[in-house]
């Protein structure tokens, strides 16, 4: 077993429940189209991660879908918010013995696996690793051992996120990674040509 445990939040790529803010402006099947290419990249990147990867699925475990199963353990996320979600996968990381678990979602355009194994290393020396994101959260979250307040008492979703959780990790050794851009609305791909020549232009 290897020590890192690499997390990944999923959406089920349903019509009309993913990239809801995204599809204001493209419309549902282009925003489900960009979701499963966003989900697809974040599956290329986490497979080349030095660390075992655990799929966390929002709604229901696939069996047969872009995520191996001898590659991905696959889990169902329990809890009634974000926090209590991330909080419960992992607490089942470290009760399984990972000594270095990290978490990523899968609307990142321009995260790497360089990036992760990087953060990883970064985790030797600081107690918390945390990327953030230019709307106010994090697109990763790394950790040492458990803890456990800064999953709770957020306003998930909001541009207060990443400074609440910076607040109740003042006492720890927090190491920041660079900033990077989440995909929600259509502002946030209309500089990356692939995206939007594939799914876009091509209309």
């Amino acid at each position: 077993m290897n020590k890192n445990l690499l997390l990944i939040f999923t959406r089920n790529p349903e019509l009309g429940k993913v990239k809801t803010r995204l599809a204001k402006t493209v419309g549902n099947e282009t925003a489900l189209e960009i979701y499963k290419f966003l989900l697809q990249k974040t599956c290329n990147v986490a497979s080349k991660v030095n660390a075992d990867k655990a799929v966390y699925y929002s709604v229901k475990i696939r069996e047969n879908d872009i995520w191996d199963a001898n590659i991905f353990q696959k889990y169902q996320q329990v809890g009634e918010d974000l926090g209590i979600r991330m909080l419960n996968a992992f607490k089942n990381g470290f009760e399984a013995g990972y000594q270095k678990v990290m978490i990523i979602g899968s609307d990142l355009y321009d995260l790497t696996s360089e990036n992760i194994n990087t953060a990883f290393q970064k985790l030797e020396n600081n107690d918390v690793v945390l990327g953030p994101a230019e709307d106010g959260g994090y697109y990763l979250l790394g950790m040492k051992s458990l803890q456990h307040n800064i999953f709770k008492n957020k306003n998930w979703g909001t541009a207060s996120v990443r400074k609440d959780t910076l607040e109740d990790l003042k006492d720890k050794k927090v190491k920041l990674l660079e900033f990077k851009n989440d995909i929600d609305v259509y502002e946030d791909i209309i500089d990356i040509p692939e995206i939007m020549s594939t799914f876009i232009n091509s209309k």
